[in-house]
């Protein structure tokens, strides 16, 4: 590598699963990119709920990945891996990483490195992959959402809803999102969404009400078991339930699956992280070509709701924890 980079890093490792001050530094070599990687030297890294669950012990790391927390990133390029020609040292780019985020430097894998585009700040950049590659993933990849279709999306001022939000507003889609206070409903309605406080009505009640009983053509479900029954009963006929989080538990129970039969109705999931490398570069590929521009223009920026220094990574948890973000936290190095 090259002789200006320094020897050893500071990275933020768990010391043991339990609560935010269990996020700890300590002083590591340099990683060195293998055939196909990039190094970059971060300068922001987002937090992410897989990145509390993995502090707490309940989310297993797949084979392979690096067990230090931090799913996304933003900075420059400083080292190459053999055979790497897509990107150069010192150009900025963000990455969707395989762990290693909360970290000074971090090897990632080039087809999973975007470059950042014009206009856009390095905090608002480490803040865009986890969430972009997981919506679009999900909601237009899997869901096929489309213009004209109805979308229901739950937890609707979290990293995942504002950004599912905005790309919904983007590419013609009805959104509405639920959430429990009257700041994160005017939040959803500044993006576009139709808000529903799910502390005071059923989101079931209102999507059927004002879609004229048609319902949601496609939901993206954070809930997981608490919500199942209600989601049911507010897809649409051919309807699409996306679940990619399970806030509300695992396991449903006393499942309906007439209504399942009734509405041709299509339950699935993912999770990103289990992904193979081709799977998330196939992802990246599609942003840059549907999503970067838009970016390049202004739009579907994402929201950073606090930036926390990386030695205070354990506040940034703390804050994701109290629910009282709306859009990201990101981590400045």
């Amino acid at each position: 590598m090259h002789s200006s980079l320094p020897a050893t890093m500071t990275e933020i490792h768990i010391s043991t699963p339990g609560a935010p001050d269990v996020l700890q530094p300590i002083q590591v070599p340099l990683p060195a990119p293998k055939p196909g990687e990039v190094l970059i030297r971060v300068q922001a890294a987002g937090v992410n709920r897989p990145d509390v669950l993995q502090r707490e012990g309940n989310y297993p790391i797949p084979p392979g990945a690096n067990p230090i927390p931090g799913l996304e990133i933003a900075g420059t390029v400083a080292a190459l891996g053999e055979g790497v020609i897509t990107h150069a040292v010192g150009e900025a780019v963000c990455a969707l990483t395989n762990g290693g985020g909360y970290a000074e430097y971090c090897v990632v894998p080039s087809g999973q490195v975007l470059p950042i585009p014009r206009g856009v700040s390095m905090q608002q950049a480490a803040a865009i992959p986890e969430t972009f590659f997981t919506v679009w993933a999900n909601l237009f990849q899997l869901g096929h959402a489309r213009r004209g279709d109805v979308a229901l999306i739950h937890g609707g001022t979290s990293g995942i809803g504002t950004t599912a939000l905005m790309l919904c507003r983007e590419f013609g889609i009805r959104a509405f999102a639920t959430a429990g206070g009257q700041d994160k409903c005017e939040a959803i309605r500044e993006l576009g969404g139709e808000p529903i406080n799910y502390r005071q009505e059923s989101f079931a009640e209102v999507v059927m009400a004002h879609t004229e009983g048609h319902g949601a053509d496609v939901i993206l479900d954070i809930m997981g078991a608490a919500y199942f029954a209600d989601n049911l009963a507010t897809l649409a006929r051919d309807g699409r339930l996306l679940l990619i989080g399970f806030l509300g538990g695992g396991t449903a129970e006393h499942v309906n699956l007439q209504a399942i039969m009734a509405k041709r109705a299509i339950v699935t999931g993912s999770a990103m992280r289990p992904r193979s490398t081709q799977e998330k570069s196939a992802i990246a590929a599609s942003l840059r070509e549907h999503v970067w521009p838009m970016l390049a223009q202004g739009r579907c920026l994402p929201m950073v709701s606090a930036t926390y220094p990386l030695l205070r990574a354990a506040d940034a948890h703390r804050h994701m924890e109290s629910g009282h973000h709306i859009g990201k936290i990101v981590l400045t190095v």
